[in-house]
């Protein structure tokens, strides 16, 4: 299963701060079970994805390996990268011509977004 991932800064993030925050959410995502991690250079558009949001930073593709509970692992890794930022960051998740945007939300509007998100993808995808 192909995923694009992108991250969208908080707008006071600099060119910098941007580079950092991504390299910092790749290395935590390294560490699941995917096949590939591509970086995409500003503007490539993925080959999972038909077009990418040209202001999307850090926009990475996965290839999510096969056992279940990977794109579990994706959504939570990603819900616990957010709330351990001090700014308002927002981290997409794309299948297909699905997308899931994780950003401020309260915790059980998160949970239910997450849950349906997961239920679409996880059981026949994963």
């Amino acid at each position: 299963m192909d995923v694009l991932l992108g991250l969208t800064p908080d707008g006071a993030a600099d060119a910098e701060e941007s580079e950092r925050l991504t390299i910092r959410l790749r290395a935590e995502v390294r560490r699941l079970d995917i096949y590939t991690l591509q970086v995409l250079a500003d503007g490539a558009p993925p080959e999972c994805a038909k077009a990418v949001d040209p202001v999307t930073a850090g926009a990475v593709v996965l290839a999510l390996s096969a056992p279940s509970g990977v794109l579990t692992s994706l959504v939570g890794l990603l819900q616990d990268w957010l709330g351990r930022q001090s700014a308002g960051h927002r981290v997409s998740v794309t299948i297909d011509s699905d997308t899931l945007e994780l950003e401020q939300a309260t915790p059980e509007e998160r949970r239910q977004l997450i849950e349906a998100f997961v239920r679409r993808h996880g059981a026949g995808g994963e």
